[in-house]
């Protein structure tokens, strides 16, 4: 488990510890239903989007990247441009499936009283149906969504909402992000360890973003908070 061993067992073991999880990408891999979605839209109103642009709406509101980004939408609304992208999510066949190890580790942090926090720019019905999905709905998992945020990742805001809605110090909390605009949140919101789930991009990525170690999946961390209830 290396450095998640060591670092993230350090902190979580530690009173007034917490754990901040991203959703897509970290919990679920939905990366690919999402790429997928915005080619099929992109493609339906006739534009060529390069895979390099796609990658840039990872990890964050859709419609804050439309309104910053240069590209073919440019002067539309991201709001509008944004619901075709969820249609041609709802409408699409590519689905989500859990990364290994997130069902494990949202259970041994129910087991252990570690609080929980979902920090995503997802909205919360989309949030409450990943978790149902996972069979963790009634594991008291709290979240902070779209709808809760002014700014979205990069910004710090959602992760500064996530450490205030644990009630801890955002030194004191692990945070577990798959995208370089969250790590870059958690990194400005002074979470103290942040962990980078390589489903989405590779490790170098994320670790030149402020990650302070990468993991392939959510495994061993899940074994670092098993281990904790061994221990206590």
């Amino acid at each position: 488990m290396g450095l998640i061993a060591g670092d993230a067992a350090a902190r979580l073991a530690r009173p007034g510890a917490g754990l901040l999880l991203d959703l897509d990408g970290t919990l679920v891999d939905s990366e690919p239903a999402h790429r997928a979605a915005y080619r099929e839209y992109f493609t339906g109103r006739g534009w060529h989007v390069r895979d390099e642009v796609i990658a840039q709406f990872s990890g964050r509101r859709a419609p804050e990247v439309f309104a910053t980004l240069q590209g073919p939408w440019s002067g539309q609304d991201p709001d509008a441009l944004t619901e075709g992208v969820l249609q041609a999510l709802r409408a699409g066949t590519v689905r989500p499936v859990a990364v290994a190890g997130a069902v494990r580790l949202i259970a041994a942090c129910s087991r252990a009283g570690l609080p929980v926090a979902v920090v995503t720019s997802a909205r919360r019905d989309g949030v409450s149906a990943v978790l149902d999905l996972l069979g963790v709905g009634d594991e008291g998992v709290l979240m902070v969504t779209d709808e809760d945020c002014a700014s979205g990742k990069p910004d710090p805001e959602p992760y500064r909402r996530g450490a205030q809605l644990l009630g801890r110090r955002p030194a004191d909390l692990v945070a577990a992000e798959d995208a370089p605009a969250g790590v870059a949140s958690a990194r400005g919101a002074g979470i103290g360890h942040v962990i980078a789930i390589t489903t989405s991009h590779p490790a170098h990525v994320l670790l030149c973003a402020g990650a302070h170690a990468s993991a392939p999946d959510l495994v061993a961390l899940a074994g670092v908070v098993e281990e904790l209830n061994r221990t206590r």
